[in-house]
């Protein structure tokens, strides 16, 4: 081919390159200003909509029932009337035909023509409100005014109590309703992240409808727990912190019955509490300092200073890169410390005492919200019959279970705690059991040595449907010991030289145990997450909200 012939070729190939990427280019702007025509009257409707919900803030000034609905002013402690609020949950038969007033949250909304249909949450309780536009009490406005106030908004809702001829299902309140006459309301809540009905959902509710082909949304936990101040207001997770609150509150009851005192110890400390380097540190005044991994150090020279039996309610930080299921990096430690005469056996019997009365406070004071959690969470109260097995029986029962290879001066992972607890649920018939008699090599440097064999420490584990819920132990109290011990361990003596010159001035023979807060709930009510049971969970990805 002549070069004249390749040059007008190569002039064409150009022109037609030029040509195509004009046209992409043209095409990519169309499609830009397509976009961004689509985001203005998106943003447009959306504005409507926000100018339409304003107006129906407020009722038709026309409107002669005007004054019974429409958006309150703002609380601002103006002023103090003598109006009384009920309870959603004491709402019942015996106020049949009684004008009530309630707050609460508009769990969902259902309007049609003249008629609306509210339920109406509080915390775990829930009630069916009803409105039906007659001119007299409730009107048009009225009932459309209902209708658009947002999901999870608070209102003042005044009506009068009516027993169906029905059972209301899907409410807490089954046997009435609400008639309403004014609604108004207190605090309009923006779009929602989530439902609340998506979080409540069951697993059995969900796969139920799967398998009639339907798909039920769900919510993520890490959605959750990015909105965790509105995923804690589902009814099982009211509940769970009720029973969290409970677990304290018995723990508290039950120690203080039993001669101990409460105490508050320092969380900003010199030296590491357990050892290791799982110690969150930071500068104190131009100092080196740590978060407290336990209360540890503080309770026993709490011991030494006569206060005889101890206990406290406090976060505790552990600095774990520890992505399991049941590993937090802040969580609330329930602690005892209590001087001992002669045996370790003497701190088992108050842990077996103190889990005894937790166990019956949970089932019979707080039935009613162990139902709730089980509605989403289905799980059996765990059985409480108190069991003690020292550690090289608990490797022998692990052994004859399929373990043969189990290392029995080794401490024990996830699998084999969980093996351990089925295999004790099936011989001895209980979900709770103490492991005592653990290896020295694997416990705290404080731990005291047995006596008959020091390869062996007086130490002891309590667990819940196999996963630990206590670590605990005889303590030294002898310093030269206690020096002894800590440098086999690799801790600095003079971090920790004032909590050994504690001992040195004359120390009882002592022990105690740190109990996990979140892990009993967890345990207790059989879920599967320790983050379930954390109210803002600290871990090595979250420190938010």
């Amino acid at each position: 081919m002549a070069d004249q012939e390749i040059a007008n070729l190569n002039i064409e190939d150009s022109q037609s390159s030029v040509a195509s990427a004009k046209s992409a280019e043209a095409k990519k702007a169309a499609k830009e200003a397509a976009k961004a025509a689509k985001e203005a009257a998106k943003a447009e409707r959306a504005q409507q909509r926000g100018v339409k919900a304003a107006v129906m803030t407020q009722p038709d000034p026309e409107d002669p029932l005007r004054e019974q609905y429409g958006d309150c002013p703002m609380v601002q402690s103006a002023g103090q009337s003598s109006r009384t609020w009920t309870k959603v949950e004491d709402l019942s038969k015996e106020l049949s035909e009684q004008k009530v007033l309630v707050r609460a949250r508009i769990h969902t909304t259902r309007g049609k023509g003249k008629s609306a249909f509210l339920v109406l949450r509080q915390r775990t309780a829930t009630v069916q409100a009803i409105l039906f536009a007659d001119d007299q009490t409730v009107s048009k406005g009225m009932v459309k005014y209902a209708t658009q106030i947002p999901k999870e908004s608070i209102v003042d809702l005044e009506g009068v109590v009516k027993v169906p001829e029905n059972l209301i299902e899907g409410c807490s309140q089954k046997d009435v309703e609400l008639k309403v006459t004014a609604i108004r309301a207190v605090s309009r809540a923006a779009a929602l992240p989530f439902e609340l009905v998506d979080a409540s959902r069951s697993e059995e509710e969900v796969k139920a409808a799967a398998e009639k082909g339907e798909i039920l949304p769900t919510v993520g936990q890490d959605l959750r727990l990015d909105n965790r101040f509105l995923d804690l207001r589902t009814p099982a997770n009211q509940a769970i912190f009720r029973v969290q609150s409970a677990v304290c509150q018995l723990f508290k009851d039950t120690l203080l019955a039993e001669g101990f005192q409460e105490i508050h110890t320092p969380k900003l400390i010199a030296g590491a509490s357990e050892g290791g380097a799982a110690v969150f540190r930071l500068d104190y005044m131009g100092t080196p300092a740590c978060l407290a991994q336990s209360p540890q150090l503080y309770k026993q020279m709490a011991i030494c200073a006569d206060m005889d039996r101890v206990f406290e309610v406090g976060p505790v930080f552990r600095a774990e890169f520890s992505y399991t299921h049941r590993h937090l990096c802040e969580f609330m430690g329930l602690d005892l410390e209590m001087a001992i005469n002669e045996h370790y056996y003497e701190v088992l019997d108050v842990i077996e005492k103190l889990f005894g009365a937790i166990f019956d406070g949970l089932s019979t004071k707080y039935a009613k919200e162990l139902a709730v959690i089980a509605e989403q969470y289905p799980f059996d109260v765990p059985t409480f019959k108190p069991l003690r097995l020292t550690f090289p029986e608990g490797i022998a029962l692990l052994q004859q279970g399929g373990f043969p290879d189990v290392d029995p001066f080794g401490d024990l992972n996830t699998e084999l705690e969980r093996t351990l607890g089925r295999i004790v649920k099936e011989k001895y018939g209980t979900d709770f059991f103490i492991l005592h008699r653990y290896p020295s090599a694997v416990r705290p440097f404080y731990t005291m040595p047995c006596a008959d064999d020091p390869a062996y420490s007086n130490s002891y584990d309590v667990f819940i449907r196999g996963e630990e819920i206590i670590s605990g132990a005889q303590r030294v109290h002898d310093p030269d010991l206690l020096v002894e011990r800590a440098t086999a361990c690799g801790i600095p003596l003079e971090t920790i030289q004032s909590y050994i010159d504690s001992f040195k001035l004359g120390a009882p023979p002592h022990g105690g145990a740190g109990v996990g807060l979140e892990r009993v709930v967890m345990l207790y009510c059989g879920l599967n997450n320790i983050r379930k049971t954390s109210m803002f969970p600290r871990d090595p990805k979250r420190l938010t909200p």
